[in-house]
């Protein structure tokens, strides 16, 4: 299967550079570019890729607004946001955005190709140490009525409650398993229908609304 991609960013010799490598692989195929976020959001409309890689920072329509567009757009794209660098505001902003994970700029090639693939197939691109670090800001950034026990969580099951909770403390599939002694492809199933169940669209979005429900609580800074 060909993996549709679409390339924003404001700089021409980057969507240059990444289309280049991207036209390399024979399942990927880079199915437009986009200078900005308006024209991102047009584009994908359009075009319907499967992935679209986003620059955060772009004149006009910047990538935090056009993820959470298009992550609205009926059958939406997964987005990978691009940062130069590794800093935790535009990764959580684009994280509440909707976005399925990050990428530095300065990635090497076979990762940029192994990210996109990630994502295509519904999986987060999200390591466990920046998904900690992340975490670390819902302490500020959390309503007031976090920890309240919301219908989404009616239809889940105790074992995937239990399950739900450890994702969202950026447990891995393996380290799941381990923790409740049942096997990984167990897990694989618990996760595909906590998120149908509570309507994450991945493991991310999945973290996000763990806090918001109230299944795990934020540490509080003494």
């Amino acid at each position: 299967m060909t993996i549709r991609v679409l390339v924003a960013d404001d700089q021409e010799l980057v969507r240059t550079g990444f289309g280049m490598i991207l036209r390399t692989r024979d399942d990927l195929e880079v199915v437009g570019e986009a200078g900005d976020g308006e024209q991102a959001v047009r584009l994908a409309t359009r075009l319907r890729p499967d992935v679209v890689l986003m620059d955060v920072r772009m004149p006009g329509m910047d990538g935090i607004e056009a993820t959470r567009r298009l992550v609205a757009l009926p059958d939406a794209p997964r987005v990978v946001v691009l940062t130069t660098y590794d800093e935790d505001e535009p990764m959580y902003a684009a994280l509440r955005a909707g976005a399925s994970g990050f990428l530095l700029k300065d990635v090497r090639p076979a990762e940029l190709v192994d990210a996109i693939r990630v994502v295509a197939s519904g999986e987060a691109l999200l390591a466990p140490s920046v998904t900690r670090r992340l975490l670390d800001r819902f302490v500020t950034a959390l309503p007031n009525d976090v920890g309240v026990r919301r219908p989404e969580l009616s239809a889940l099951t105790g074992r995937e409650l239990e399950v739900l909770e450890l994702v969202a403390r950026a447990a891995s599939n393996a380290e799941i398993a381990a923790r409740l002694v049942i096997t990984e492809a167990t897990v694989k199933t618990h996760v595909s229908a906590i998120l149908r169940k509570i309507g994450a669209r991945d493991r991310v979005q999945a973290v996000v609304l763990a806090y918001d429900l109230g299944v795990v609580h934020p540490r509080r800074s003494s």
